[in-house]
């Protein structure tokens, strides 16, 4: 049985929920995001919180980058989940469980550094995490109940590869090639992928620019 973090979503989104990539600034995502998660979030059982939108369950959802390039992800039908097989992803994450508020520190970061480590091999000292902002889409089922908290992981120099090699494949992509193809095309990525390309937020220009 798993337990997983939840927040009700009038205290993180409001009467009147956005839709799509908001970027934010680190202030930005601690005022209105994260510090009324921290107050209001809890674990409940998965099964049940996945048929509840009354509450979002916040995914840490890392972008990783070398340059002008990113992480693609694509999971393969050994993955659990089969909704997402054959679909490129550019974020590592998952669901925020007990363990992870567990750490003398922050719930989220927790999460985030706990993901990356069970999908990639990453050197010991890696750089900190630069929020970004979040994901939402209420547009499907599976998408109403969750909520995505974006950070960009620069790797620039150095090594990483996919731990899961079983369940995923991959490698360093062109940001503005991907960005290209997902206003294309909405079926090759995973829908937080898509929107999150679809935003122009991960080009090197776009990250001098905020």
């Amino acid at each position: 049985m798993e337990f997983v973090w939840v927040v009700p979503r009038t205290a993180i989104l409001g009467p009147e929920a956005f839709q799509g990539f908001r970027p934010m600034t680190a202030k930005e995502l601690e005022n209105q995001f994260l510090a009324p998660a921290r107050s209001a979030g809890f674990f409940v059982e998965r099964r049940w919180a996945e048929t509840q939108p009354d509450f979002k369950q916040p995914i840490p959802y890392v972008a990783v980058t070398q340059g002008s390039e990113i992480l693609a992800l694509t999971r393969l039908k050994t993955q659990g989940e089969a909704r997402l097989h054959g679909k490129k992803s550019i974020g590592v994450g998952g669901h925020i469980n007990p363990c992870d508020a567990e750490e003398n520190g922050d719930i989220l970061q927790a999460a985030c550094l706990r993901e990356l480590n069970e999908e990639l091999v990453l050197p010991k000292e890696i750089p900190p995490l630069t929020p970004l902002g979040l994901l939402n889409d209420d547009s499907t089922e599976v998408g109403s109940v969750h909520i995505g908290v974006v950070f960009r992981l620069d790797s620039t120099g150095k090594d990483v590869s996919i731990r899961e090699a079983s369940a995923m494949t991959g490698g360093f992509e062109d940001i503005s090639s991907l960005e290209e193809a997902a206003s294309q095309s909405e079926t090759i990525f995973e829908t937080w992928s898509s929107l999150l390309l679809r935003s122009g937020t991960l080009t090197p220009e776009a990250s001098l620019v905020s």
